[in-house]
């Protein structure tokens, strides 16, 4: 509680001083305008990338953060998929609802502004720096960015994530560094996958309760790590690490866990103000 207090207790009482001021950090994106039920007044509203849109006015506080899905983790199998390929896989599925079913845009950046084509797409899914031919199952990062946000209408702690990022790994290609394949706006993902009868996150316990992965996502049944959160050098924290640490690797995940604590910390701690 000392902590949360040293960490949050000045934002908290500008906030609650404010009487509802936004506080917001790095983040946004498109907005559109929806008018309220009365007709008097109008909010603005993410509608562009957010598969749960809230009002700003709501956003009582907000900061970025990125995490990166390995699905090689045991908590991870249910969307890394069964079998020694995999293809039954969230990775494969995306796959597929681009190349076969035309149903995902990708582009090249986060903010959406070069789209790929579906050659240039399946080149960066198969092929490693090499030149060689990867399989699926190598392909096990699954990177994300979302806003956490404190949704002050509804008194609830909200996840609004706003892409996805397909990522090659170091190991996979050719140990040249790890690669963007490219990059899904989540809202298109949880469109598609919401009601889709085959690509499902898979309960290997009982079956008949596999869920989509949209369910999964909303119930946030994935084990996940902070590689970055919004701050002034947008730096991932394995940079924010001292270069002379003698274990940066380990220093930068312990980083990545306090953050994570901190968030929960934060949360607790707002019903105590």
């Amino acid at each position: 509680m000392k902590l949360f207090k040293k960490i949050f207790g000045p934002l908290l009482i500008l906030v609650i001083t404010a009487l509802g001021a936004n506080v917001l950090a790095q983040g946004g994106g498109a907005t559109s305008v929806a008018p309220s039920s009365n007709g008097d007044r109008q909010f603005e509203v993410d509608t562009v990338f957010s598969a749960h849109p809230i009002r700003e006015d709501d956003k009582m506080y907000q900061i970025g953060v990125w995490r990166r899905i390995d699905l090689r983790e045991k908590f991870n199998h249910p969307l890394y998929g069964s079998g020694d390929t995999k293809q039954n896989g969230i990775i494969n599925n995306i796959y597929k609802a681009v190349v076969e079913e035309n149903a995902l845009e990708v582009f090249a950046d986060e903010e959406f502004t070069e789209p790929l084509s579906i050659s240039d797409f399946q080149t960066n899914f198969w092929i490693s720096a090499n030149g060689d031919s990867v399989f699926v199952k190598n392909l096990y990062y699954l990177d994300l960015k979302e806003d956490f946000i404190f949704d002050k209408h509804h008194s609830q702690v909200k996840f609004d994530v706003k892409y996805i990022e397909l990522v090659m790994p170091s190991q996979t290609n050719a140990n040249a560094g790890q690669k963007t394949i490219a990059y899904i706006r989540f809202k298109d993902f949880y469109e598609y996958f919401k009601d889709h009868p085959e690509a499902r996150w898979i309960n290997f316990k009982n079956t008949t309760k596999d869920l989509s992965y949209s369910q999964a996502f909303d119930l946030r049944l994935f084990k996940s790590v902070v590689r970055k959160f919004s701050n002034a050098d947008d730096a991932l924290i394995a940079d924010l690490v001292d270069p002379n640490n003698p274990n940066p690797e380990l220093q930068a995940y312990l980083n990545g866990l306090k953050f994570e604590y901190d968030l929960l910390e934060f949360e607790n701690g707002l019903w105590e103000w």
